[in-house]
């Protein structure tokens, strides 16, 4: 008898959108980096981890939980 179990999912997509609700871009997070795509873009943009992290703790601003 085999046991059943939860496949992880390999991504998580998430839709950016403005203030009047149109959308601005996609953005795909994975283990390996973050993906960026302009609204009705058939290409993504993406930067392994590891520059993300560089840029955000360069650039970004300290932020609580």
């Amino acid at each position: 008898m085999s046991t059943n179990s939860f496949k992880p999912r390999k991504f998580e997509d998430v839709t950016i959108v403005d203030s009047t609700g149109l959308i601005v871009g996609h953005l795909r997070i994975k283990p390996s980096g973050i993906l960026w795509a302009p609204k009705n873009a058939k290409v993504w943009y993406g930067v392994p981890i590891s520059k993300f992290a560089d840029f955000a703790e360069r650039v970004g601003k300290k932020q609580k939980k």
